[in-house]
């Protein structure tokens, strides 16, 4: 394949699987809206290789798809909206309309696309599976607010199950969203895997853990614990613990992911199939917050609660990489060289003094940060 395009591709995962794919070869072509506040002043960021062919544009834009996409044999779909925001359809109009555009464009134009890859999420898994007091698989729905105001934490048995839940490695063949971003996110594995296989377009879908590393943004409140810990560690503050800090959690560094991104590109065993993408390691986020405080050379350091907790959030969730590692992969890097690479990121930022308090005061607008015993 001599041209790849990626969608979204001046972002995190998509900036490093075009490092990689130039690094082996090939020419990449990025599409990119460059919204704010992933990409402050809607600027092109420093870090994207000069020899990328850059797009500037919206992938649910036919005309801007349709010139982006011609001349390329590949494309990686990553373009997504990933928020807090209770815009529900623009979840949808994002996600699922823009990948069904690129089938159609293929389909219509007949270009000569031999593999669609596109980024789906853990977040399809929901709560993931758990086993009950019988041993039997069940799915629990959202933790409710009347409970997590308690400072009730664990997943409750559903109807007709004996807890207590056990929660277990969740592999492909689960699916159990719970926000708008994992339905949207199921829609668009489903456009991708059925109309490929309709359509003879070789198609992959990939579902990605905690992805960790450098060019992460600051300002996505979605990005989680390793920004929050290391932007408070770097400012001597202490990281707010959510729930109990005992929440079980599978972060993966950037590197595995853009090494199973290859992977699939040049395997034909991944042919429409979708894979879950994770570190391999589950590890409480008290566990991460310690592994933080060692790269900040933090001594004696213990996570303590803070009394708040993310409403949406799941209490536990590990992905099954086993399907992918049967193709060759597996995760090579530690959370500590993740937590390593990301502060030295940090190193390069301009100006990180506000990002916390802006991140704060944004969760807070939504109302997803909320505190034990307060009334609803």
């Amino acid at each position: 394949m001599s041209r790849v395009l990626i969608t979204g591709g001046a972002g995190f995962i998509g900036s490093h699987t075009a490092d990689a794919l130039l690094a082996d070869g090939y020419k990449v072509r990025v599409i990119d809206s460059l919204e704010e506040p992933v990409h402050p002043g809607h600027r092109v960021p420093a870090y994207l290789d000069d020899r990328i062919e850059f797009v500037r544009g919206d992938v649910r834009d036919e005309a801007t798809m349709l010139a982006a996409l011609r001349g390329c044999e590949a494309v990686y779909h990553f373009a997504a909206f990933q928020d807090y925001l209770p815009v529900f359809s623009r979840y949808f109009d994002v996600n699922v309309t823009s990948t069904a555009l690129i089938y159609e464009l293929i389909v219509r134009e007949k270009l000569p696309i031999r593999k669609v890859i596109v980024a789906s999420s853990q977040a399809t898994l929901g709560e993931g599976l758990y086993h009950d007091a019988d041993d039997r698989p069940v799915l629990p729905d959202i933790r409710g607010d009347e409970q997590l105001r308690q400072g009730v934490w664990e997943c409750q048995a559903p109807k007709g199950s004996r807890g207590p839940l056990k929660w277990q490695p969740t592999d492909e063949t689960v699916a159990n969203p719970q926000n708008q971003y994992g339905i949207s996110k199921i829609a668009e594995e489903k456009v991708a895997l059925h109309l490929g296989r309709r359509y003879d377009i070789p198609s992959v879908a990939m579902r990605y853990s905690i992805v960790q590393g450098p060019r992460q943004s600051f300002y996505n409140a979605y990005s989680g614990a390793c920004r929050v810990f290391c932007l408070a560690f770097h400012h001597g503050q202490e990281p707010t613990i959510y729930e109990d800090g005992q929440q079980v959690r599978d972060f993966v560094n950037i590197h595995d992911v853009v090494d199973a991104n290859v992977l699939v590109l040049k395997d034909d065993r991944a042919n429409y199939e979708m894979f879950h993408v994770g570190g391999d390691k589950a590890i409480t986020v008290a566990e991460f917050a310690g592994v933080v405080a060692e790269v900040f050379g933090a001594t004696n350091y213990q996570a303590e609660p803070s009394g708040k907790y993310r409403f949406g959030d799941t209490r536990h969730i590990f992905s099954d990489v086993s399907k992918l590692k049967a193709l060759g992969w597996s995760p090579r890097r530690t959370a500590h060289e993740s937590v390593e690479s990301y502060c030295q990121w940090l190193d390069t930022a301009d100006s990180i003094g506000d990002i916390l308090d802006y991140c704060s005061k944004q969760m807070a607008r939504l109302n997803v940060v909320r505190s034990v015993g307060a009334s609803s």
